[in-house]
């Protein structure tokens, strides 16, 4: 890919997969290198633009086009973008990348296990999802659907951050460590 063309990264996986230290760990690479991006994470993107919308389908669905169009303006500004959402459906990352540009929307899975991302549980939600303290919890009482033919296949947990974020360098032709 060319190394100046504006992407969105989209960065979908389970809850705790570590698409949010991945994320802004390939950012301060990109930062560093010269590259001017943004990261779009699902849980600030949720306290903020999306804070009136729930985890009911159709809410789910409207959160992941917001992200999207806000992506696709930021791409139109030059900008590379992550965004770190768990985005759970298929159909609805397909929404996604046709109001991006399929040409822009780069779908990356962070592919760490359920059971690996349960059993550190940083913030609590699998314990609560399992005690049906939290309804409609992706993985749990909700699907996840993996992506089919994503652009990269990345578990950062099993591989390493600094060797992922290598690997996401190199999908958009910046080789910088």
């Amino acid at each position: 890919m060319p190394a100046d063309l504006p992407l969105t990264l989209w960065l979908t996986g389970l809850s705790g997969a570590g698409k949010t230290t991945l994320g802004r760990t390939l950012s301060l690479a990109l930062n560093d290198s010269g590259r001017r991006c943004v990261m779009l994470d699902g849980d600030t993107l949720r306290r903020g633009l999306n804070r009136d919308l729930g985890f009911l389908p159709h809410e789910r669905s409207e959160n992941i086009r917001r992200a999207a169009e806000v992506a696709r303006l930021m791409n139109d500004a030059g900008l590379i973008v992550i965004a770190t959402l768990i985005s759970p459906l298929r159909a609805d990352r397909a929404h996604a990348s046709s109001i991006i540009g399929a040409h822009r929307f780069l779908e990356i899975h962070v592919s760490t296990p359920l059971e690996v991302c349960e059993a550190a549980d940083v913030k609590g939600l699998y314990r609560q999802a399992r005690r049906g303290e939290l309804a409609l919890f992706t993985g749990v009482s909700a699907p996840y659907e993996a992506p089919e033919a994503p652009r990269l296949a990345i578990n950062p947990m099993r591989m390493g951050l600094q060797p992922a974020v290598r690997e996401l360098l190199a999908l958009i032709g910046d080789t910088t460590p």
